[in-house]
């Protein structure tokens, strides 16, 4: 399952992932957060494996889900995932690509794993193929 947060730079989508984020770290959830940077590092709970992107060699929305596919290989009882700025991440900004890359790791990830990623565009310049997950 996956849920898009969208919105503009300044609207609380950090502080909702990170709610988000620590409310679930309270439970036996395996979890991980990505980022661009380590940010995030102290709002989150010691339980959150925090992945700095920027520290391995991805880039676009194909390597990013080869990437979340091998985490979820070699940690096969991962149960959320989170991503914080998707478009900063993969560093694309093609919105149809996005929506692309959105129903195949929805496809990938079932209903085993739930994935919470944050789209810093407000949602009414995003296709429907990404706004179905908001």
């Amino acid at each position: 399952m996956i849920k898009v947060i969208a919105g503009e730079k300044g609207t609380g989508k950090t502080a909702q992932l990170v709610e988000d984020i620590n409310a679930q770290a309270t439970t036996d959830n395996n979890i991980v957060c990505i980022e661009r940077s380590n940010r995030l590092d102290r709002l989150l709970k010691y339980r959150v494996r925090l992945v700095n992107i920027e520290e391995y060699p991805v880039e676009g929305f194909e390597q990013f889900l080869s990437f979340i596919c091998g985490m979820c290989a070699k940690d096969y009882d991962v149960t959320h995932i989170y991503v914080d700025s998707i478009l900063k991440v993969t560093n694309e900004t093609d919105y149809d690509r996005f929506g692309e890359f959105l129903d195949k790791l929805n496809t990938f990830l079932g209903d085993k794993i739930t994935a919470t990623i944050i789209c810093s565009r407000a949602k009414e310049v995003l296709p429907e193929s990404v706004t179905k997950y908001c």
